[in-house]
């Protein structure tokens, strides 16, 4: 048994506790795939990091020391004494006790300028969305999450898991790299295979971030209903009518009869342009 599954047991059982993965709780055993997170993160020592769901606190401690700062965000109130036990002497750790979905990011002083985490698999995606836009201070992730997530971030259109979440990364940002992680190095063992997902701010980002929200509310719209075409997925969605929707594809040059998950991200940019 390798050491650090060893004392991540070892410090499970001596707090009795018990993964709840109703919260998403698998935790990290590998110390190595912690290095691999730092190189797709292209980890600096001036970044300050936000972390989500840091468990026992092994990779919070890395980053802490690899880093200016760390922003550790915990669900779990049980993990507190073994969080404060492992981050001890560690002076540049702001350890926050709260569910990250509802974090205000105003509230993250330093502001965070890169995200590494081994995220919660139930709430990986929404955060994963809110982070483009809701923390636009940061310019790195490495992100573990399970690899259907992870197909699902550079999908390519047309494929069965291109979708909203697909458009709206592959617009904000470019994908630096890509890690698979075996299921046998958390605890419990998840029941999927995971993938390591670093990825940095696009160059485009900085025409794109005044009109974001518009953007992402036709996004979200055109994908709500898969099985409509674009136009009445927009009318659904309340953000165009069908008639104006229709009228905008032609100006495209496209079929008004186009479905959402045919076209690549930058047509949803020029699209809303027209809208």
């Amino acid at each position: 048994m390798s050491a650090p599954r060893q004392i991540t047991l070892a410090r499970l059982a001596e707090l009795g506790i018990v993964p709840d993965t109703r919260l998403g709780q698998h935790f990290l055993l590998d110390d190595n795939l912690v290095r691999v997170a730092f190189r797709l993160a292209e980890l600096r020592p001036d970044d300050v990091v936000v972390e989500v769901g840091p468990g026992l606190g092994v990779m919070t401690a890395a980053l802490a020391d690899a880093a200016a700062f760390v922003h550790a965000i915990e669900l779990d109130r049980r993990l507190e004494p073994a969080l404060h036990a492992t981050l001890a002497g560690r002076t540049n750790v702001a350890l926050r006790f709260e569910d990250a979905v509802d974090l205000d990011p105003g509230s993250l002083e330093p502001p965070p300028t890169a995200f590494v985490s081994n995220l919660p698999y139930n709430v990986a995606t929404p955060l994963i969305i809110e982070s483009l836009h809701g923390m636009p201070t940061v310019e790195r992730w490495a992100v573990m999450i399970q690899r259907e997530l992870g197909d699902r971030l550079y999908a390519r259109p047309g494929t069965a898991a291109y979708g909203a979440p697909s458009v709206l990364v592959q617009l904000a940002c470019e994908r630096t790299g890509v890690h698979r992680v075996s299921r046998a190095v958390f605890v419990p063992p998840p029941n999927v295979d995971s993938l390591l997902v670093g990825f940095r701010r696009s160059t485009t980002w900085a025409e794109l971030a005044p009109r974001w929200q518009r953007i992402a509310q036709l996004v979200h719209a055109g994908f709500g209903t898969r099985r409509k075409t674009l136009a009445n997925a927009l009318e659904i969605g309340a953000f165009a009518t069908r008639d104006d929707a229709e009228r905008a594809l032609g100006a495209l040059g496209l079929d008004p009869r186009v479905r959402a998950e045919a076209l690549p991200p930058a047509t949803f940019v020029a699209l809303e342009a027209l809208l």
